[in-house]
């Protein structure tokens, strides 16, 4: 466990963002979320920020420990634009929190840092721990994450920990939504090929990695660390998991090119569902972290189960 203490964190308004901030205020930290543009009635304490330049918010740093999940979302088209975009929405609120940093009177007592398993590209068969090196492309993955995470070095911070996330499930979000909403429509087949790797971890055990990673207990993990679950499983695994949690039938494989121009048509990247990552958390396990939902179709029952709490 670790000490009351106040917590800034960046990109609070997102999906993840708002989980944390519920979480870590019910664990008795004072949290105080960067926005661009407060919201009336917030239930936490907001300061706005551009984003991109140091201000009066630079004093809420003094003391407090930083969380940053600043970015927009990848679920859009890879396009030149939305690429500079998504690394823009990444970088600069990075560099603005590093330059902040650096006027402190003392470190950033513990930082983390988000960035993504994306940073491997489309990574195959091989087992992809923290020691694995980033690959050179897509762009708009390992492209973004190699900026994201280059822009937080030389922050003014004790211990710092770049998280390289795989996929969080979790009710009410646009992934799992999206997921689900195929399954129960009957298009919950494999995506392509089927054996692409997919790296996830259930929110629960999301928020007990950023609990443990604040706390003394995270001492000896700063630098790079898998925030995954401990089994990572095929596309056609997940896609058969999904249609158990909802109780329905075998349905009919998606083909590659049909995903092309299914996402052409909802403006998303079909790289999103045709690449893959077999990453391990290494680390974690290294240390001790013990996974409270390490089984896909548990973890898929347990929240399909929970009721979406109000305001969310």
């Amino acid at each position: 466990m670790f000490a009351q203490v106040k917590i800034v964190i960046a990109g609070g308004s997102g999906a993840l963002g708002r989980r944390l901030c519920e979480d870590l205020e019910a664990n008795g930290h004072e949290v105080v979320v960067l926005t661009r543009r407060a919201r009336p009635g917030a239930r936490f304490r907001q300061v706005e920020w551009d984003g991109r330049t140091v201000g009066p918010w630079a004093s809420e740093l003094e003391g407090s420990a930083v969380i940053n999940l600043a970015g927009e979302l990848v679920d859009r088209r890879p396009t030149a634009a939305n690429v500079d975009l998504l690394t823009r929405s990444r970088v600069e609120p990075t560099r603005a929190l590093v330059q902040a940093s650096a006027s402190l009177s003392e470190p950033v007592p513990v930082w983390l840092q988000a960035s993504t398993l994306a940073i491997y590209g489309d990574a195959g068969e091989q087992v992809l721990d923290e020691s694995a090196p980033p690959a050179d492309g897509p762009p708009q993955m390992a492209g973004v994450a190699t900026a994201w995470e280059a822009a937080v070095e030389g922050a003014n911070a004790v211990r710092l920990s770049t998280l390289r996330t795989g996929i969080v499930l979790d009710t009410d979000t646009p992934a799992l939504d999206r997921l689900l909403g195929l399954a129960r429509w009957g298009l919950g087949g494999r995506v392509g090929p089927g054996t692409q790797w997919i790296s996830w971890l259930h929110i629960e055990d999301w928020l007990r990695v950023v609990r443990l990673l604040l706390g003394p207990e995270g001492a000896g993990l700063s630098g790079i660390v898998h925030v995954t679950g401990p089994q990572p499983v095929r596309n056609a695994e997940l896609m058969a998991a999904l249609r158990r949690s909802v109780r329905r039938p075998a349905s009919p494989p998606t083909p590659s090119p049909l995903v092309r121009v299914g996402a052409v048509l909802l403006r998303t990247d079909p790289a999103l569902a045709l690449t893959g990552r077999r990453a391990v958390p290494a680390r974690l396990l290294e240390a001790g972290f013990e996974f409270r939902h390490p089984d896909l179709d548990a973890a898929l029952a347990d929240l399909v189960s929970r009721p979406v709490a109000a305001g969310r």
